[in-house]
């Protein structure tokens, strides 16, 4: 053949190559979850696309086989092609033993970065600007082809999954998608102003309620205000005023003898029809849900649905009181900064110090103040649990940890219990 056919005969090469390396990084690229949405509206090859994910020993088996045969076809023609005009060219400068050798190599050099360019980088770039669509489009002509060289791609194919089989190395491929990928696509969404920061939050909330456990988000146990069950009807009143809250937990002489909890609104309108206010009157005590401290946030919200109310008692593996939770509590957690209830527990001094309530859960710490990991955070739950999980002993005034680049200071001590701290910023 003349240089005219060879040359075309090498673009024509470079194009079967460049076939082949966008359709093995957009059959690589495409996302599993796209191309389900797609295959559910109906479209064919999105269907074939996901078959070939599921199996693509074949594919790629082919892919190999055709880079490497164009690559080397392209070689051949190419030096034999283009190495007589460089060394005419070189020859009118130069004379010497070393021209042909310097002309070849000068000649591969060009094969090479033609093939590097049209037939791999641009290929593959193209490719990834959109993986799905791409994959669908050569998903046919490669089947095709897989079909033909079948007895080929066979052999190799063969070898490879018994190279794979003696070092027990599993080739399906795993498309699970985790928490932890959704939320990266979240933050690549608020990167790119797809989401908003307080919508990209309330998301990562609503994952975090796997994470939390109920003992996190509950009111504690000594901060619980309860009835007894023959409490006065003077005082049943008193507290009503003193704590306005929507719920009352009744317990028998002992906050660990729970008869169940109360509807301050049930109270209200005994008040309001003058009748006599009474916890032992028939259905006005009801009957309560009791949860183990150790289910999640998430499985919290199931028991209330699967229930049919909205609070809670939580308790240990002992039997005991550790506090009550309700949906409101749980709803708090979700909502974050959009309704924060921090505010109380993190009181800003000045420009580099804060007022830390002990009991305040440790996620709220890092989220207001932007600390970086805890050590070992599945250890304690709250402020005052990390002083103790590092400590390693019951903290008294004036001991700290420094952590973050925050100075941690107990400030005051509640018989035993660390009631709040101060943190400076270093």
């Amino acid at each position: 053949m003349g240089t005219f056919e060879n040359t075309l005969l090498i673009f024509l090469l470079i194009f079967v190559s460049s076939f082949f390396s966008v359709s093995e990084i957009a059959l690589a690229a495409s996302r599993r979850t796209r191309l389900q949405v797609l295959a559910d509206e109906g479209n064919s090859n999105a269907k074939k696309v996901m078959a070939l994910q599921e199996n693509p020993g074949n594919f790629f088996t082919l892919v190999q086989i055709g880079l490497n045969a164009v690559a080397i076809l392209g070689g051949i023609f190419g030096e034999s092609t283009f190495t007589p005009y460089i060394i005419n060219a070189f020859s009118l400068v130069f004379d010497g033993p070393w021209v042909e050798t310097v002309s070849f190599f000068t000649s591969v050099f060009f094969v090479t970065s033609l093939y590097i360019l049209f037939a791999d980088l641009i290929p593959k770039r193209l490719a990834m600007t959109a993986p799905e669509t791409i994959a669908m489009s050569t998903v046919r002509p490669m089947l095709f082809l897989i079909t033909a060289f079948k007895p080929l791609v066979w052999l190799f194919d063969s070898l490879s999954n018994l190279v794979f089989y003696l070092f027990g190395v599993s080739t399906m491929r795993k498309d699970d998608i985790t928490p932890q990928d959704i939320l990266a696509m979240m933050d690549a969404g608020t990167r790119a102003g797809i989401l908003q920061s307080h919508e990209r939050e309330l998301l990562g909330n609503v994952f975090g309620l796997e994470s939390r456990s109920a003992s996190s988000a509950m009111t504690a146990r000594e901060n619980l205000i309860f009835f007894m069950a023959n409490e006065p009807k003077e005082s049943i009143k008193s507290k009503i005023v003193k704590y306005p809250h929507v719920k009352f937990l009744v317990v028998d002489e002992v906050l660990d003898h729970v008869v169940g909890y109360v509807d301050a609104r049930d109270l209200m309108l005994l008040v309001m029809n003058n009748e006599q206010i009474s916890l032992k009157k028939e259905g006005l005590v009801k009957p309560p849900l009791m949860i183990p401290d150790t289910i999640t946030l998430y499985e919290v919200l199931e028991q209330f649905k699967s229930a049919g109310i909205d609070f809670a008692v939580v308790i240990n593996e002992y039997g005991l009181v550790m506090g009550v939770i309700t949906l409101h509590d749980v709803m708090s957690i979700v909502m974050g900064e959009l309704v924060s209830y921090t505010e109380d527990q993190i009181i800003q001094r000045d420009a580099n110090s804060w007022l830390v309530d002990g009991t305040t859960p440790l996620t709220d710490v890092i989220r207001v103040l932007d600390i970086s990991d805890f050590p070992d955070p599945e250890a304690y739950e709250t402020i005052a649990g990390f002083m103790m999980y590092t400590l390693r002993k019951i903290p008294k005034r004036t001991d700290f940890v420094i952590h973050g680049g925050f100075k941690f200071e107990v400030v005051d001590i509640d018989n035993y219990k660390i009631d709040q701290l101060l943190l400076t910023k270093l």
